[in-house]
Protein backbone atom coordinates (compact mmCIF):
# COMPACT_ATOMS: atom_id res chain seq x y z
CA UNK A 1 0.00 0.00 0.00
CA UNK A 2 0.83 3.59 -0.47
CA UNK A 3 1.80 5.24 2.75
CA UNK A 4 0.98 8.66 4.31
CA UNK A 5 3.64 8.40 5.82
CA UNK A 6 6.44 5.25 5.50
CA UNK A 7 8.26 4.09 9.06
CA UNK A 8 11.38 5.19 7.27
CA UNK A 9 13.24 6.11 4.04
CA UNK A 10 16.51 7.07 2.55
CA UNK A 11 18.58 10.02 1.60
CA UNK A 12 19.75 8.96 -1.60
CA UNK A 13 20.45 11.67 -4.63
CA UNK A 14 22.99 12.35 -7.29
CA UNK A 15 25.95 11.88 -5.03
CA UNK A 16 24.86 8.16 -4.75
CA UNK A 17 24.31 7.74 -8.31
CA UNK A 18 27.04 9.05 -9.05
CA UNK A 19 29.13 7.14 -7.08
CA UNK A 20 27.73 3.68 -8.41
CA UNK A 21 28.77 4.65 -11.95
CA UNK A 22 32.03 5.60 -11.06
CA UNK A 23 32.63 1.86 -10.01
CA UNK A 24 30.60 0.84 -13.35
CA UNK A 25 32.60 2.73 -15.06
CA UNK A 26 35.92 1.30 -13.52
CA UNK A 27 34.73 -1.96 -14.00
CA UNK A 28 36.31 -3.60 -11.00
CA UNK A 29 33.19 -4.77 -9.10
CA UNK A 30 34.20 -7.07 -6.34
CA UNK A 31 36.54 -5.94 -2.73
CA UNK A 32 39.35 -3.51 -3.63
CA UNK A 33 40.65 -0.13 -3.54
CA UNK A 34 37.01 1.62 -2.59
CA UNK A 35 36.14 -0.69 -0.05
CA UNK A 36 40.00 -0.16 1.54
CA UNK A 37 38.71 3.89 1.32
CA UNK A 38 35.40 3.24 3.05
CA UNK A 39 37.03 1.24 5.99
CA UNK A 40 40.05 4.01 6.32
CA UNK A 41 37.29 6.35 6.34
CA UNK A 42 34.84 4.59 8.95
CA UNK A 43 37.66 3.78 11.12
CA UNK A 44 38.70 7.34 10.60
CA UNK A 45 34.95 8.70 11.52
CA UNK A 46 34.44 6.26 14.66
CA UNK A 47 38.14 6.58 15.92
CA UNK A 48 38.84 2.93 15.63
CA UNK A 49 42.28 1.21 14.46
CA UNK A 50 40.87 -1.06 12.47
CA UNK A 51 37.57 -1.16 10.21
CA UNK A 52 37.06 -4.47 8.34
CA UNK A 53 33.86 -4.02 5.91
CA UNK A 54 31.93 -7.24 5.16
CA UNK A 55 28.59 -8.12 3.11
CA UNK A 56 26.05 -7.47 6.35
CA UNK A 57 25.88 -6.88 10.27
CA UNK A 58 24.58 -10.67 10.55
CA UNK A 59 28.41 -11.41 9.07
CA UNK A 60 29.70 -9.26 11.16
CA UNK A 61 28.76 -10.55 14.61
CA UNK A 62 29.30 -14.26 13.25
CA UNK A 63 32.74 -13.06 13.00
CA UNK A 64 33.18 -11.27 15.67
CA UNK A 65 31.91 -14.08 17.64
CA UNK A 66 34.51 -16.38 15.79
CA UNK A 67 37.46 -14.25 16.41
CA UNK A 68 36.86 -13.70 19.94
CA UNK A 69 36.93 -18.09 20.57
CA UNK A 70 33.17 -18.63 20.89
CA UNK A 71 32.83 -22.39 20.81
CA UNK A 72 30.66 -25.52 21.80
CA UNK A 73 30.25 -25.36 25.51
CA UNK A 74 30.68 -21.89 25.99
CA UNK A 75 28.26 -19.80 26.49
CA UNK A 76 27.37 -15.60 25.77
CA UNK A 77 25.28 -12.98 27.57
CA UNK A 78 23.03 -11.43 25.56
CA UNK A 79 19.58 -9.28 25.33
CA UNK A 80 16.32 -10.78 24.12
CA UNK A 81 14.96 -7.36 23.35
CA UNK A 82 17.05 -6.94 19.87
CA UNK A 83 17.10 -8.39 15.93
CA UNK A 84 17.59 -12.57 16.23
CA UNK A 85 21.26 -12.01 14.53
CA UNK A 86 22.32 -10.79 17.70
CA UNK A 87 21.99 -14.06 19.31
CA UNK A 88 22.11 -16.39 16.11
CA UNK A 89 25.46 -15.27 15.57
CA UNK A 90 26.58 -16.65 19.27
CA UNK A 91 24.44 -20.04 17.77
CA UNK A 92 26.40 -20.50 14.56
CA UNK A 93 29.93 -21.10 16.53
CA UNK A 94 28.46 -23.77 18.53
CA UNK A 95 28.40 -21.51 21.88
CA UNK A 96 24.67 -21.02 23.10
CA UNK A 97 23.16 -17.75 23.65
CA UNK A 98 21.94 -16.80 27.40
CA UNK A 99 19.60 -13.94 27.67
CA UNK A 100 19.94 -11.37 29.55
CA UNK A 101 16.88 -8.58 30.88
CA UNK A 102 16.73 -4.90 30.16
CA UNK A 103 16.72 -1.64 32.71
CA UNK A 104 13.04 -0.94 32.43
CA UNK A 105 10.63 1.44 30.64
CA UNK A 106 13.01 4.38 30.12
CA UNK A 107 15.78 1.92 29.38
CA UNK A 108 15.50 -0.63 26.39
CA UNK A 109 18.78 -1.76 26.85
CA UNK A 110 20.39 -5.03 28.60
CA UNK A 111 21.00 -4.43 32.14
CA UNK A 112 24.26 -4.26 33.86
CA UNK A 113 22.64 -6.37 37.27
CA UNK A 114 21.38 -8.78 34.57
CA UNK A 115 24.15 -9.32 33.02
CA UNK A 116 26.20 -9.79 36.29
CA UNK A 117 23.60 -12.58 37.71
CA UNK A 118 23.32 -14.72 34.11
CA UNK A 119 27.89 -14.97 34.43
CA UNK A 120 28.80 -18.80 34.88
CA UNK A 121 32.20 -20.29 34.63
CA UNK A 122 31.03 -21.36 31.05
CA UNK A 123 30.58 -17.78 30.12
CA UNK A 124 32.71 -16.49 27.35
CA UNK A 125 31.54 -13.29 26.60
CA UNK A 126 28.93 -10.05 26.38
CA UNK A 127 26.79 -8.75 23.50
CA UNK A 128 25.34 -5.48 24.32
CA UNK A 129 22.73 -4.06 21.41
CA UNK A 130 22.39 -0.29 21.67
CA UNK A 131 18.93 -0.16 20.90
CA UNK A 132 17.47 2.47 18.91
CA UNK A 133 21.09 4.09 19.06
CA UNK A 134 20.91 4.75 22.63
CA UNK A 135 23.96 3.80 24.82
CA UNK A 136 24.04 1.03 27.13
CA UNK A 137 26.08 1.57 30.55
CA UNK A 138 29.66 0.85 28.97
CA UNK A 139 31.84 2.01 31.62
CA UNK A 140 30.03 -0.38 34.31
CA UNK A 141 29.79 -3.42 31.36
CA UNK A 142 33.24 -2.77 30.37
CA UNK A 143 34.30 -3.48 33.99
CA UNK A 144 31.97 -6.27 34.71
CA UNK A 145 33.80 -8.13 31.25
CA UNK A 146 37.74 -7.21 32.73
CA UNK A 147 36.69 -8.55 36.22
CA UNK A 148 35.58 -11.62 34.72
CA UNK A 149 37.99 -12.27 31.71
CA UNK A 150 35.34 -12.12 29.25
CA UNK A 151 35.17 -10.59 25.38
CA UNK A 152 33.11 -7.75 24.52
CA UNK A 153 31.25 -7.67 21.52
CA UNK A 154 29.00 -4.00 20.99
CA UNK A 155 25.87 -4.60 18.57
CA UNK A 156 26.12 -1.01 17.32
CA UNK A 157 23.43 -1.96 14.51
CA UNK A 158 21.54 0.90 15.59
CA UNK A 159 24.35 3.05 16.67
CA UNK A 160 26.32 4.60 13.65
CA UNK A 161 27.49 7.91 15.25
CA UNK A 162 26.36 7.31 18.29
CA UNK A 163 28.49 8.43 21.40
CA UNK A 164 28.89 8.10 25.15
CA UNK A 165 31.61 10.09 26.98
CA UNK A 166 32.82 11.27 23.79
CA UNK A 167 33.94 8.08 22.20
CA UNK A 168 31.73 6.35 19.73
CA UNK A 169 29.90 3.22 20.35
CA UNK A 170 31.06 0.22 18.84
CA UNK A 171 34.79 1.15 20.21
CA UNK A 172 34.22 0.28 23.73
CA UNK A 173 34.50 -3.57 23.61
CA UNK A 174 37.49 -5.77 21.93
CA UNK A 175 35.10 -5.16 18.89
CA UNK A 176 32.20 -3.71 16.79
CA UNK A 177 29.29 -4.73 14.42
CA UNK A 178 27.43 -1.92 12.11
CA UNK A 179 24.86 -2.18 10.08
CA UNK A 180 24.32 -0.63 6.48
CA UNK A 181 20.88 -2.27 5.97
CA UNK A 182 18.34 0.05 4.12
CA UNK A 183 16.59 1.68 7.77
CA UNK A 184 19.70 2.28 9.17
CA UNK A 185 20.62 5.84 10.08
CA UNK A 186 23.57 5.38 6.65
CA UNK A 187 22.95 2.52 3.97
CA UNK A 188 24.69 0.10 1.20
CA UNK A 189 21.07 -1.66 0.81
CA UNK A 190 22.95 -4.20 2.52
CA UNK A 191 26.44 -3.92 4.07
CA UNK A 192 28.39 -4.17 7.68
CA UNK A 193 31.22 -3.11 9.08
CA UNK A 194 33.40 -4.59 12.52
CA UNK A 195 35.74 -2.14 13.87
CA UNK A 196 38.62 -3.38 16.54
CA UNK A 197 41.59 -1.79 18.18
CA UNK A 198 43.41 -4.72 18.51
CA UNK A 199 45.55 -5.78 15.94
CA UNK A 200 45.44 -9.23 16.14
CA UNK A 201 41.66 -9.38 16.06
CA UNK A 202 41.66 -7.20 12.94
CA UNK A 203 44.37 -9.58 11.38
CA UNK A 204 42.15 -12.39 11.55
CA UNK A 205 38.59 -11.22 10.88
CA UNK A 206 40.68 -10.17 7.72
CA UNK A 207 41.48 -13.67 7.03
CA UNK A 208 37.69 -15.09 7.82
CA UNK A 209 36.05 -12.79 6.10
CA UNK A 210 37.25 -14.01 2.68
CA UNK A 211 38.29 -18.05 3.02
CA UNK A 212 40.83 -17.50 4.85
CA UNK A 213 43.18 -16.27 2.26
CA UNK A 214 46.25 -14.94 2.86
CA UNK A 215 45.96 -12.53 -0.21
CA UNK A 216 43.17 -10.81 -1.78
CA UNK A 217 42.06 -11.13 -5.63
CA UNK A 218 42.32 -7.25 -5.30
CA UNK A 219 46.08 -8.06 -4.24
CA UNK A 220 46.78 -10.38 -7.19
CA UNK A 221 45.18 -8.04 -9.65
CA UNK A 222 47.42 -5.12 -8.89
CA UNK A 223 50.10 -7.60 -8.77
CA UNK A 224 51.03 -7.82 -5.44
CA UNK A 225 51.09 -11.24 -5.48
CA UNK A 226 50.23 -14.35 -7.85
CA UNK A 227 49.10 -17.27 -5.23
CA UNK A 228 47.85 -17.55 -1.84
CA UNK A 229 47.82 -20.00 1.31
CA UNK A 230 44.43 -20.81 3.27
CA UNK A 231 45.53 -20.83 6.68
CA UNK A 232 42.53 -20.59 8.44
CA UNK A 233 38.43 -21.94 8.35
CA UNK A 234 36.91 -18.60 6.38
CA UNK A 235 33.61 -18.10 4.72
CA UNK A 236 32.57 -15.79 1.71
CA UNK A 237 31.87 -12.60 3.93
CA UNK A 238 32.90 -9.52 1.38
CA UNK A 239 31.21 -6.60 0.38
CA UNK A 240 31.23 -5.06 -3.11
CA UNK A 241 32.75 -2.22 -4.85
CA UNK A 242 29.46 -1.03 -5.31
CA UNK A 243 28.29 -0.68 -1.94
CA UNK A 244 31.50 0.37 -0.25
CA UNK A 245 30.67 3.64 -3.08
CA UNK A 246 27.26 3.99 -1.39
CA UNK A 247 29.09 3.86 1.75
CA UNK A 248 31.57 6.58 1.48
CA UNK A 249 28.65 8.97 0.00
CA UNK A 250 26.47 8.12 3.35
CA UNK A 251 29.07 8.49 5.57
CA UNK A 252 29.80 12.47 4.29
CA UNK A 253 25.87 12.22 4.96
CA UNK A 254 25.66 10.93 8.48
CA UNK A 255 26.35 13.73 10.87
CA UNK A 256 24.01 16.27 9.34
CA UNK A 257 21.40 13.36 9.29
CA UNK A 258 21.47 12.19 12.75
CA UNK A 259 21.02 15.76 13.93
CA UNK A 260 18.11 16.01 12.05
CA UNK A 261 17.01 12.53 13.68
CA UNK A 262 17.57 13.63 17.27
CA UNK A 263 15.46 17.40 16.94
CA UNK A 264 12.36 15.29 14.91
CA UNK A 265 12.97 12.74 18.52
CA UNK A 266 12.85 15.73 20.39
CA UNK A 267 9.86 17.22 18.78
CA UNK A 268 7.80 13.47 19.27
CA UNK A 269 8.86 13.99 23.11
CA UNK A 270 7.29 17.69 23.52
CA UNK A 271 4.39 16.89 21.27
CA UNK A 272 3.81 13.63 23.15
CA UNK A 273 4.17 15.20 26.51
CA UNK A 274 1.52 18.02 25.66
CA UNK A 275 -1.03 16.06 23.70
CA UNK A 276 -0.67 12.13 24.85
CA UNK A 277 1.17 12.14 27.93
CA UNK A 278 0.23 8.67 29.28
CA UNK A 279 2.11 7.78 26.22
CA UNK A 280 6.32 6.46 27.31
CA UNK A 281 8.90 7.52 25.62
CA UNK A 282 12.07 6.05 26.67
CA UNK A 283 15.43 7.43 27.23
CA UNK A 284 14.11 10.92 28.48
CA UNK A 285 17.15 10.69 30.20
CA UNK A 286 19.76 8.65 28.21
CA UNK A 287 23.38 9.20 28.88
CA UNK A 288 25.44 10.57 25.98
CA UNK A 289 24.24 11.55 22.02
CA UNK A 290 21.97 9.14 20.32
CA UNK A 291 22.20 8.22 16.68
CA UNK A 292 18.50 8.43 17.09
CA UNK A 293 18.06 5.22 14.54
CA UNK A 294 14.81 4.44 16.13
CA UNK A 295 11.26 6.42 17.56
CA UNK A 296 10.29 3.87 20.12
CA UNK A 297 7.17 4.54 22.52
CA UNK A 298 5.08 2.54 25.16
CA UNK A 299 1.44 2.33 24.96
CA UNK A 300 -0.58 2.60 28.63
CA UNK A 301 -0.47 -0.96 30.32
CA UNK A 302 -3.50 -3.02 29.11
CA UNK A 303 -3.52 -1.47 25.68
CA UNK A 304 -4.22 -3.94 22.51
CA UNK A 305 -1.49 -3.11 20.42
CA UNK A 306 -2.57 -5.09 17.29
CA UNK A 307 -5.67 -2.89 17.13
CA UNK A 308 -3.70 0.31 17.63
CA UNK A 309 -1.21 -0.68 14.80
CA UNK A 310 -4.33 -1.33 12.16
CA UNK A 311 -5.58 1.85 13.16
CA UNK A 312 -2.72 3.78 12.01
CA UNK A 313 -2.86 1.94 9.59
CA UNK A 314 -6.32 2.59 8.39
CA UNK A 315 -4.63 6.31 8.75
CA UNK A 316 -2.05 5.87 6.19
CA UNK A 317 0.65 5.69 8.99
CA UNK A 318 3.75 2.29 8.98
CA UNK A 319 4.45 1.77 12.47
CA UNK A 320 6.68 -1.61 13.56
CA UNK A 321 7.85 -2.94 16.70
CA UNK A 322 10.90 -3.64 18.07
CA UNK A 323 11.52 -6.16 18.82
CA UNK A 324 9.26 -9.61 19.54
CA UNK A 325 11.87 -11.01 22.19
CA UNK A 326 14.58 -13.80 20.80
CA UNK A 327 13.48 -15.98 24.00
CA UNK A 328 10.02 -16.67 22.63
CA UNK A 329 10.33 -17.71 19.58
CA UNK A 330 9.87 -21.61 18.87
CA UNK A 331 13.53 -21.61 17.78
CA UNK A 332 14.52 -20.55 21.10
CA UNK A 333 12.54 -22.88 22.91
CA UNK A 334 15.49 -24.36 24.76
CA UNK A 335 16.48 -21.08 26.55
CA UNK A 336 13.20 -20.06 27.93
CA UNK A 337 13.53 -21.02 31.27
CA UNK A 338 17.39 -19.95 32.16
CA UNK A 339 16.35 -16.44 33.00
CA UNK A 340 13.15 -15.07 33.74
CA UNK A 341 12.92 -11.06 31.69
CA UNK A 342 9.98 -10.20 33.06
CA UNK A 343 10.97 -6.71 31.90
CA UNK A 344 11.64 -7.64 28.33
CA UNK A 345 8.58 -9.45 28.25
CA UNK A 346 5.89 -6.88 29.59
CA UNK A 347 7.63 -3.56 27.59
CA UNK A 348 7.78 -5.95 24.63
CA UNK A 349 3.88 -5.87 24.64
CA UNK A 350 3.39 -2.31 24.76
CA UNK A 351 6.44 -1.37 22.52
CA UNK A 352 5.21 0.28 19.27
CA UNK A 353 7.78 1.68 17.07
CA UNK A 354 6.86 5.56 15.20
CA UNK A 355 8.33 7.29 11.39
CA UNK A 356 11.53 8.61 11.72
CA UNK A 357 14.32 9.12 9.16
CA UNK A 358 16.24 12.46 8.24
CA UNK A 359 13.88 13.24 5.11
CA UNK A 360 10.52 13.70 7.53
CA UNK A 361 9.08 16.73 7.69
CA UNK A 362 8.60 18.48 10.60
CA UNK A 363 5.17 18.69 10.57
CA UNK A 364 4.42 15.32 10.20
CA UNK A 365 6.00 14.70 13.67
CA UNK A 366 2.38 16.44 14.99
CA UNK A 367 0.61 14.71 12.44
CA UNK A 368 1.81 10.95 13.91
CA UNK A 369 0.88 12.38 17.40
CA UNK A 370 -2.31 13.10 16.66
CA UNK A 371 -2.77 10.01 15.09
CA UNK A 372 -1.46 8.26 17.86
CA UNK A 373 -4.04 10.32 20.02
CA UNK A 374 -6.76 8.80 17.66
CA UNK A 375 -5.83 5.44 17.45
CA UNK A 376 -5.54 4.96 21.42
CA UNK A 377 -8.81 6.72 21.85
CA UNK A 378 -9.93 3.90 18.88
CA UNK A 379 -8.20 0.48 20.77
Amino acid sequence: MEWRIPLSDIDFGPEEKQAVNDVLQSKWLTMGSVTQQFEQAFAAYVGAKHAIAVTNATAALHLACVAAGLGPGDEAIVPSLTFVATANAVRYTGASPVFADIGGEQDLNISYHSIEKAITKRTRAILVMHYGGYACDMPSIVELAREHDLKLIEDAAHAVGSELDGRKLGTWGDMGCFSFFSNKNMTTGEGGMIVTNDDKYSERLHLLRSHGMTTLTWDRHKGHAWSYDVVDLGYNYRIDEIRAALGLVQLGKLAVNNEHRRRLTHMYREAFQELAPEITVPFAQHAGISAAHLMPVLLPENSNKSSFMENMKGQGIQTSFHYPPIHTFTAYERSRDRNSLPITETVAEREVTLPLYPTLPDDNVLVVVEAVTHALGSS
